[in-house]
């Protein structure tokens, strides 16, 4: 590539010395903005010690065509000739360079014309940080608001959506997402059965792997994982459809047929997500205690009816009931993170993929949050 390139610029420019010091400049072929164009570095050496040219000239004879590139370059060889109080011909371009050259030097760039650079002071960061995140909350429980009023026109029967797009969500979001939550689930409760084993083994206590497993899956790992993993999966296949909606407009036609884009496009994917994510983290229940199963049938020796009847006896049904409510809270705050971040989504493509990884990390914050309230909350029921 650098070979290429000291032949593209032998090529376009080359050097020559007289006797009476002059330094002439041979321009020739098509001057073209691309990759590997001479600049004016390569006139700098000509200028170095201990020989340096008294009076510069151009002969461009060999010249067949020419853009920008060549006005830069020649304005900035003018430049080094100012600065070295060089004697500069121009006489050998062509005209049309000439007098583009003679603007650039007539009309140079004022200094006082870039505004100088502020670093902001600790107060002023920390008030654009305050006013960033009141807008961000203006907009958070703005589009919950929206999301509310298009319940109540749902409730009415005035909302106006498709059906065939909720079956289809619906599917998306449950059947096509059974092979993901089947294998984080039984991963995750292999892992925890192990751990415990681990440790109950050396008190004689192996049996009560059965009960940490089941505790733990149904009570919180169940409800948390399932929701993580809608979070990655749809929750960012919700921003991603939303922010291509709004990168084509589609979004503003809906406005603009008076349709609410808020009925037709984020009701059917939160009530999907809130329907199918309580039966996603039952299936999830039963396949982490399946794993723990495994694992302790293989690794402890104990027998697959036992470890039931010792899991059947330690989970109460105030255990799965709080579960599935997490899992319901949960689909309903990841496809609410999906939607916002769809709707917020900028105008470029790159903004769909920002919007779409702000979707998940929002996804998954919310959770992680309602978890620890679920947990303030369940202990002060004592639950």
């Amino acid at each position: 590539m650098l070979a290429e390139q000291a032949q593209t610029t032998a090529h376009l420019v080359s050097f020559s010395r007289s006797g009476d010091g002059t330094l002439l400049i041979r321009i020739a072929g098509a001057w073209r903005l691309r990759h590997g164009m001479p600049t004016a570095s390569a006139v700098a050496g000509e200028f170095a010690p201990p020989s340096p040219p008294r009076r510069v000239a151009f002969e461009a004879s060999g010249l067949t065509r020419w853009d920008s590139s060549l006005v830069n370059f020649v304005n900035q060889v003018n430049q080094l000739c100012h600065e070295r109080s060089i004697e500069i011909d121009l006489s050998g371009l062509p005209a049309g360079l000439q007098r583009l050259v003679k603007l650039a030097e007539a009309m140079p760039e004022k200094k006082e014309a870039r505004a100088p650079e502020r670093r902001a002071g600790w107060i002023e960061r920390i008030g654009i940080a305050t006013i960033g995140l009141n807008q961000s909350a203006g907009e958070f429980f703005g589009f919950l608001g929206e999301i509310a009023v298009a319940f109540v026109s749902m409730a009415r029967g005035k909302a106006r959506y498709r059906g065939s797009d909720l079956i289809e969500i619906i599917q998306q979001c449950g059947a096509n997402a059974l092979g993901i939550v089947t294998l984080i689930s039984y991963l995750v409760g292999t892992i925890v059965a192990f751990m415990g084993a681990v440790q109950l083994q050396r008190f004689g206590a192996g049996i009560y792997v059965a009960d940490l497993v089941a505790i733990g899956i149904i009570r919180e790992m169940g409800a948390m994982m399932t929701g993580i993993i809608m979070a990655g999966r749809t929750g960012a296949a919700f921003a991603a459809q939303l922010g291509t909606m709004k990168v084509t407009q589609e979004i503003d036609a809906l406005t603009t047929m008076g349709v609410s884009p808020i009925e037709f496009l984020v009701l059917p994917r939160v009530i999907a997500l809130v329907l199918m994510m309580p039966l996603l983290c039952l299936y999830a229940d039963f396949v982490g205690v399946l794993g723990g199963a495994s694992v302790s049938v293989g690794m402890l020796g104990i027998s697959f009816h036992a470890y039931v009847r010792q899991s059947a006896h330690a989970v109460t049904l105030t255990d799965l009931a709080g579960g599935l409510l997490k899992a319901t809270v949960y689909g309903g705050l990841v496809a609410y993170a999906g939607c916002l971040r769809g709707f917020q989504c900028g105008g470029s493509s790159a903004s769909v993929g920002i919007a779409a990884t702000e979707a998940v990390v929002t996804g998954i914050v919310m959770i992680v949050v309602a978890c620890g309230i679920f947990a303030v909350v369940f202990h002060v029921l004592d639950l």
